[in-house]
Formats: structure tokens, C-alpha cells, sequence
């Protein structure tokens, strides 16, 4: 063993003696200095070793920000995953999984700072090349990056005043009188030996270090006294014990004074806790002390001796109503205090004044708990809000002397006789109760349980709406009235009634009122009484699709047609626009149900061409492409969305869309195969078509678009039996026709439907194969009756669809072969392009022509030429219209 670690004993003499013997060289020997006593070395834990490098890096970036740097700041990002990568295990140990909140800030800040730079086009241009580049790549990166942190970043921008708990630490430490080392909570360990360590020369002997006489001030400890030195020194059995770290060393605090610094800290953090949850009330100057939520007593609402009256409940009701909205109020205990005077009120039978007067305040409150208009409120809250509105409605149900209403003064208010004025407005109550509702409905899982449990309330909300037209009817004002019927009928239109089929089968009873009676009863009202656009818009929709949801398609069409809807819908606000959207939609259905096919494809194209029926119809959003639209826009979306039990099938939607394109599309086809100039009735469906016969191997089908190409083919080649086959099966019945409420109807009219257009696309492929057909043998063929065969061939004979005539005494079909051949169809044509081709000829040479003329400055005769050539156009026209005759 070393001899600077040997045991201080008598024989140190004896080695020390023989030591002089041997010759003197200049070794290293350790010895203690008085003058750095004062430093201290500090033993970090991983979890400040991380987190200090992470904080460094994010003020970097936080620099880089306020100049704009972008490539400094992208270099910065880069080493700050590579640091949080790092510091995961000790993450994920300390923060149990969770983020710290310092890192999400980061990462928010830097996703806002650089979604502003991008979309500040103008200065994107003026940025340097190495800055623009930088940008890009940092906004690939971050957007790539932050994928994994969408859930804590949206629940960061939810509440961005919060603090973090990095900071809240450090201001908590820093706010004590408390060395560094005993800061609590903290892994760290200060060691502050008694001496410091120095490398010195050895002297030779005889020195004044020889004999020992400094060795108080070398070796000595921090007091000048020998026998401090001497206590220090015998604590340890051998001179390596005295630099080894000790549990309990000089510098330190005992173990209990650190635990109870652990303690205060975690008080500190608990306190901090509840004082986020239940904020504290400062004091207004209304009187009003500073209140302390949670384990703290509530104040005193009334002193023992006073006397409760009207006038101090309401001036105790303006009190706790001045502090709503303010920044400290706790919004929790307000409600409470509220619910608390009322029952003071009722206790002592103020009237109904008074408890209508208290309970807006309340219902007011419950509206004002949620801090975001957008977010859904809690269910607790909820619950309070339907009570306390249908209190308030049976309240003024029963007391008929008492009014309520947006014009009444506070100042003009009567609590304690009758009649009863009471400043508020039921209807907007109301109104933001259905609002609510709904955004309750968008909240919930549309899957789940508590979806339907949700749901259940309707009936309670709608109950609400009648009460509320009952009452407005007693007060007779039209505006209000109107107003309340419309939301009565967003309500109903949507929801199928079967007593509707029961009544046109004559098995209801004749004074059942059914829905479409309802309907019809308030959308009259609105139409007569209303003086805004919008209401009497939103009623035709409403009415409309109510209609057509109950096959009242002549009533629907006529709605429609006389509304002009179509004309100014542009004009209309999103929300109406959607409805009329859904509206077209039901229309279209409907139509389909009558046999309509134009008109079913005529309500459905607008829809379908643009391939974003889903948002159109709001019942979900689209990925987002190259920010087509910014986060603000993809809220509003968000917010206009349809609850999930008002949504529209849309397979079943783009299936009668595509069925309906292949019945008007597949004879059309066939009877222009040869025109060149064949117009293209459904775009969609032709790209279905094009898809399929690009496949070099098709397979059955398996999909409802496949099926309905396949349908396509076969009836395409007159095999209409086939082309039921393919509609009509067990898939496309679980996934399409099941869902109509006449799904057997529906099946035999499509049956019918394909059986004489397949009969007109075989006349049209195949006519110029027959020289006469009877018509027996064609009803065979398609299993049709003779009376329909002979119409269908009638139509398209009177139509020009068909150069035949019917022979009556044989029941036969005879063609006139006028239609051209496949080769004359060829034939004719590459003679209307030859013709095309030498007119876009002749207008080029006479263009030429006539800019030579100009160039070359030479004017005269050119009227003279322009004369004979405008003769030429003639002459070349006259043989040409010869030519055709």
C-alpha cells in the first residue's frame, strides 16, 4: 500500500529514518491548504444532469426565436431530441411517463413560431437561402417529431397559464434561506471536506517541514486550535478513511433536517395543487374577504340576527352575480353559494319572483363553469343545468301574474307583490341548453354506452321546448315564437314516424295527429309569421326532408321547385348550407324509392362529383392535404359537425348514386357508341368504369362499387339477368338495400328497372343484326309482360331513339336499317374530323396571310383581298354544306 495511505503509528519514525538514508529527489506529496477550505464539490443527480442540458438547449432555441435563425435553431432542435432521447429513462422515471411540461412548452412554441413564419409568405421570400432551407427542414422534422406529443400538447394549449413544475420548483427553492446542498427533494450530495487537497514538493530534510512544526497549518482542520486537528484525526482509524464520502459528514445536515425539508416541499407542491383547483377570491371592494376553497370554511351567507327579506337576498344575489367573470372567482363555489340562497329563500318564502330571480342566476353560473365555449360541459354539471332550467319552466308555467323578459330593468324588477317582473330571457335559455346538448352528443364516443345514455336526455330537452312554446304562446310574441318552433322542428324533421304509413293505410284512428301534420302545422306558422330569411330557409328544409324521409315525393319536389332554394343557397350561412345539403340528399333517396332514376341522379350529382360528401353533409372531415385548411378553420369544421344519430349512410348514398348513373348511362352508351361527340352524363361513374378496365385481371366482386361495375358489364351485353345478380345478392342487401324502410319494394322496382333498360340497350346494340324481332320472343328474354315490352319499344320509337315500326297483326318489331354500320360509323366519323382538321386549316393560312400583308406595310388593295378571301370562306362553306346534302 502506498505510504500516503499508511497508518499513523510509532513505527512512522523508523520508516521515515530509513527513508533519510536514501537519496533526496523531488516527489509529489499531498498536502491540505487553508485557503480553498471554501470549495465545495457538488455530486448531481442524473435527473439535473438532464434536465439542465435540455433547459440550455430550449434557451438556445428560445434565442434563436427572437432573431430568427432558423439554422442555429434547426442545429438547437436536433441536439434537443437527441438530449430528451437520452433523458427518457430518467423521464419516465421521475415524471412516472408523463412529459415534462417545459419540454411541451418548447415544442408549442416552436410549432406556433414556425406555422407563422410559413404562412407569412412574403417574409419566406425575403429569408436567406441557408434560413429558407433551414425552415423547411425544421418544419418537416417538428411536425414529424411532434406526432408523438398531439395529446399532451393539445391538453398544454387547453391551459397555457399554467405553470411549469421545473419553474415552480426552483422559484420554491430559491424563495428559502437554505444553502444549495439542502435544497429538498433534491438527490444531490454536497461534501465539503475538512481540508483541500494540494500537490506540493517534498522538501529535503531539515526544512521547516522536517520536524512537523507546520503540520497544524497543513494538515490542521478549520479552527487554528491543535486539539481540533487532533479530535478530526482520531475519527479516523488510517489516513484513506479521511477522504472517503461519509453519510454524515462536516457540512451536512442531519438526515431528519433533510426529510423535513422534504416534507415542507412537498406541502409546498400539495398547496400549490389545490390552489389551481380551487382559485382563491380576492378582495373587490364590494365587501367581500379573500375566501379560501376546499378545507377552508365558506363564508357566512346572512349574520345570525338578520332579518331575511327580499331586499337582502337580492342585494346578497347581486353580490355574488358582480364577482361572475372576474379573474379569481371560483366559478365551483359561486354555484354553490347559489344553490345555498336559494334554498335560504325557499326556507323563508320570498316568493316566486325571488326563486326565478335566483334560479337564472344559478342556471347563468352552471353556463359560465365551462371556461371554453367550444368544449362540452361536465355531466355533473349537466344534470344540475336540466333540473334547474325545468324548474324554472314549471315555475312560471304555474304563476301566470308573473313576467319575464329581456326589456324588463333591473331597476323597474317587483319581487314582493304581484304582479311579478323579473329581468331574463327564457328563450335564449333554451336555446343554449340545445347547443349544449349537441355538444355533448359530438363529445361522447358515437360507439359506446354512454352515447345512448346521452341520447336519452332528448326527450327531457325536447319536453323542455314544449313547455317553452306553451308559455311564449300565452305571452304572443311572434319573433319569440318563431324562433321556438324552429328548434321544435330541428327536433322532429329528421326522425322517421311509422304511424305516417299506418295513417295512409287507413289503421290510425282519424284524429291522431303524426309528425307531418306537426311539421306541417309549425314550418305554416314560420313561413306566414316569420321576418328573417334564415328561419323561414331553415323551415322549407326542414320540411322538405321530412317529406321526402315519409315518400311524399310530389309534396317534396313541389317545395322544393317553388322555394327557388337552389338559386340563393350560396348566399346562406354554413349551417344552412349543410342542411340543404342533407336535404338534397333525402330528396334524392326518395326519388330512387319512386322509380325516379333522373331525378334521384339529378338531387345527388352536385354531391357526389366532388368527392367530399362527408364534409358537405358534416359528418366528418377529410385528411388535411397540404394545409388546405388551418387549425382555426378545422375547429369551426369541428364544430359544425352532425351528432352521429343524425348521420346519412353514405354507402347507401353513393350506391343509389351509382345505380342510378348505370340505368341513365349503360342504353345511352349503347345508342351512342359511335358519336364523337357523346356527352358525359355522370363523371363518377366513368371513372369507376375506366378503373375497372384498366385491371388486366378482375376478380369477383367484392366491393359495392365493384358490384356495380360488374351490373355495368352485364347489362351492357343485354344480360339483365346477371345484371340483377350482381345488384341484388346477399352482400349488398346486408350493406344497401336492407336499410331502406321498403327494402322489398325497393328490390322488385330495381328488378323491374333493370329488366327494361337491359330490353333498350340490347334494341340499341343489336338492332342493326335484326331485320325484324317479335316482341314475344323479347319478353321471354327479359321476363317481362308484353303490354310493357310494347311501351318501352313505343317510347324509343316516338323518340327517335330507334328507326323501327311495330307491326300490330304479327307482334313484330321491324327495323328500317337506317343506323349506320359499324364501318360507315367509322367512316363517318373520320370525315367530320378530315372537316374540322382543313377548317383549322384554312383559319390558320388565312391568319398568316393576313400578318404578312400588315408586316410588310403594303396597304393597298387590302380590302380587296380581305373581300376575296371572306368569297373563299363562302365557296369553301357552300361545298362543304353540298357536300352533306
Amino acid at each position: 500500500m502506498s505510504r500516503f495511505f499508511a497508518t499513523g503509528s510509532d513505527s512512522e519514525s523508523e520508516s521515515s529514518s530509513e527513508e533519510e538514508q536514501l537519496p533526496r529527489q523531488p516527489t509529489a506529496a499531498f498536502t491540505f491548504s487553508d485557503e480553498e477550505e471554501d470549495t465545495k464539490r457538488i455530486v448531481r443527480s442524473a435527473k439535473e444532469k438532464r434536465y439542465e442540458e435540455l433547459m440550455n438547449l430550449i434557451r438556445n432555441i428560445r434565442n434563436y426565436k427572437k432573431i430568427k435563425d432558423m439554422s442555429s435553431m434547426l442545429t438547437s432542435f436536433e441536439d434537443l431530441m437527441r438530449a430528451y432521447t437520452k433523458a427518457l429513462p430518467v423521464i419516465s422515471k421521475e415524471e412516472n411517463g408523463q412529459t415534462p411540461r417545459f419540454y411541451v412548452r418548447c415544442l408549442v412554441e416552436m410549432d406556433d413560431f414556425i406555422t407563422e413564419v410559413w404562412e407569412f409568405r412574403e417574409g419566406r421570400k425575403n429569408m436567406s437561402k441557408n434560413n429558407s432551407k433551414s425552415l423547411t427542414s425544421i418544419r418537416q422534422k417538428l411536425r414529424k417529431y411532434t406526432k408523438e406529443f398531439e395529446e399532451d400538447m393539445a391538453k398544454f394549449r387547453a391551459n397555457p397559464d399554467q405553470p411549469d413544475e421545473e419553474e415552480e420548483e426552483e422559484r420554491d427553492v430559491e424563495g428559502d434561506s437554505e444553502p444549495e446542498e439542502d435544497k429538498p427533494g433534491s438527490e444531490a450530495v454536497s461534501i465539503e471536506p475538512s481540508k483541500s487537497v494540494k500537490v506540493a514538493v517534498q522538501r529535503a530534510p531539515g526544512t521547516e517541514d522536517d520536524d512537523g512544526s507546520e503540520d497544524s497549518s497543513d494538515w490542521g482542520s478549520d479552527t487554528d486550535s491543535e486539539s481540533d486537528s487532533s479530535g478530526d484525526d482520531a475519527q479516523y482509524t488510517n489516513m484513506r478513511d479521511r477522504f472517503l464520502k461519509q453519510r454524515t459528514g462536516v457540512g451536512e445536515k442531519p438526515e431528519e433536517e433533510r426529510k423535513e425539508k422534504k416534507d415542507k416541499s412537498k406541502d409546498r407542491k400539495k398547496e400549490r395543487k389545490r390552489r389551481e383547483e380551487y382559485p382563491e377570491e380576492e378582495d373587490d371592494g364590494d365587501g367581500w374577504t379573500v375566501v379560501r376553497t376546499g378545507p377552508s370554511e365558506k363564508p357566512v351567507m346572512f349574520a345570525k340576527d338578520a332579518e331575511i327579506d327580499v331586499p337582502l337576498v337580492v342585494k346578497k344575489l347581486s353580490e355574488i352575480v358582480a364577482a361572475r367573470g372576474k379573474k379569481r372567482t371560483d366559478r365551483r363555489q359561486q354555484i354553490e353559494l347559489l344553490h345555498e340562497l336559494q334554498a335560504v329563500a325557499d326556507a323563508h318564502n320570498l316568493g316566486p319572483a325571488v326563486a326565478v330571480k335566483i334560479k337564472f342566476a344559478i342556471i347563468s353560473s352552471i353556463y359560465d363553469y365551462n371556461p371554453k365555449v367550444s368544449d362540452a360541459m361536465k355531466p355533473e354539471f349537466w344534470s344540475k343545468l336540466l333540473v334547474g332550467i325545468e324548474a324554472t319552466i314549471n315555475l312560471l308555467l304555474t304563476t301566470p301574474d308573473l313576467t319575464v323578459g329581456e326589456h324588463i330593468i333591473e331597476d323597474s324588477e317587483v319581487f314582493d307583490k304581484p304582479p311579478y317582473r323579473v329581468r331574463g330571457c327564457v328563450l335564449t335559455t333554451v336555446e343554449r341548453l340545445d347547443e349544449e346538448f349537441t355538444k355533448l352528443l359530438k363529445e361522447c364516443d358515437p360507439h359506446s354506452n354512454e352515447y345512448v345514455d346521452r341520447l336519452k336526455d332528448e326527450t327531457r330537452v325536447a319536453a323542455i321546448i314544449d313547455k317553452v312554446m306553451d308559455y311564449l304562446q300565452k305571452q304572443g310574441v311572434t319573433s319569440e315564437l318563431c324562433r321556438i318552433y324552429l328548434r321544435k322542428i330541428e327536433h322532429l324533421y329528421y326522425k322517421f314516424d311509422s304511424n305516417v304509413l299506418k295513417q295512409k293505410k287507413g289503421e290510425l284512428p282519424p284524429d291522431s295527429v303524426t309528425s307531418v301534420q306537426e311539421m306541417e302545422r309549425l314550418c305554416k306558422f314560420v313561413y306566414a309569421k316569420d321576418g328573417t330569411d334564415r328561419l323561414r330557409t331553415r323551415a322549407i328544409l326542414s320540411h322538405i326532408y321530412h317529406h321526402a324521409l315519409h315518400d311524399n315525393w310530389f309534396q317534396a319536389r313541389d317545395l322544393i321547385l317553388m322555394s327557388h332554394l337552389q338559386e340563393a343557397i350560396q348566399h346562406s350561412d354554413p349551417a344552412t348550407q349543410i342542411l340543404y345539403n342533407r336535404t338534397m340528399a333525402h330528396l334524392g333517396l326518395c326519388a330512387f324509392r319512386h322509380s325516379n332514376i333522373k331525378d334521384a341522379h339529378n338531387c345527388l350529382v352536385d354531391l357526389m362529383m366532388t368527392g367530399k360528401v362527408k364534409e358537405l353533409l358534416a359528418q366528418g372531415l377529410l385528411p388535411q392535404r397540404q394545409h388546405e385548411r388551418s387549425k382555426e378553420q378545422e375547429k369551426i369544421e369541428k364544430q359544425r359537425q352532425m351528432p352521429f344519430h343524425m348521420h346519412i349512410n353514405l354507402e347507401l348514398l353513393e350506391c343509389v348514386y351509382l345505380v342510378s348513373a348505370m340505368l341513365i348511362e349503360i342504353p345511352y352508351m349503347a345508342a351512342h357508341e359511335f358519336d364523337a361527340r357523346r356527352r358525359m352524363i355522370s363523371k363518377t361513374f366513368y371513372q369507376q368504369l375506366r378503373s375497372s378496365e384498366r385491371q388486366s385481371l378482375v376478380g369477383p366482386p367484392e366491393s359495392m362499387r365493384e358490384h356495380v361495375v360488374a351490373a355495368s358489364k352485364a347489362m351492357r351485353n343485354g344480360n339483365w339477368a346477371a345484371c340483377k345478380n350482381f345488384i341484388i345478392n346477399e352482400k349488398m342487401n346486408a350493406k344497401v338495400w336492407d336499410l331502406f324502410h321498403c327494402a322489398d319494394k325497393v328490390r322488385e322496382m330495381l328488378t323491374r328497372l333493370i329488366q327494361e333498360e337491359a330490353l333498350r340497350t340490347y334494341l340499341f346494340t343489336y338492332s342493326n343484326v335484326y331485320d325484324s324481332i317479335s316482341m314475344s320472343t323479347l319478353a321471354e328474354m327479359f321476363e317481362l309482360d308484353l303490354t310493357i315490352v310494347h311501351s318501352t319499344i313505343s317510347k324509343m320509337i316516338i323518340n327517335e331513339e330507334l328507326m323501327a315500326s311495330l307491326d300490330d297483326p304479327t307482334q313484330t318489331v321491324v327495323m328500317h336499317r337506317s343506323e349506320p354500320t359499324r364501318l360507315q360509323a367509322l367512316a363517318l366519323q373520320l370525315t367530320d374530323k378530315v372537316n374540322n382538321f382543313v377548317d383549322a386549316n384554312e383559319r390558320i393560312f388565312e391568319m398568316k396571310q393576313g400578318n404578312f400583308f400588315n408586316r410588310s406595310g403594303n396597304q393597298s388593295g387590302f380590302r380587296d383581298r380581305q373581300n376575296f378571301n371572306r368569297q373563299g370562306q363562302d365557296w369553301n362553306r357552300q361545298r362543304r354544306d353540298n357536300r352533306n346534302y
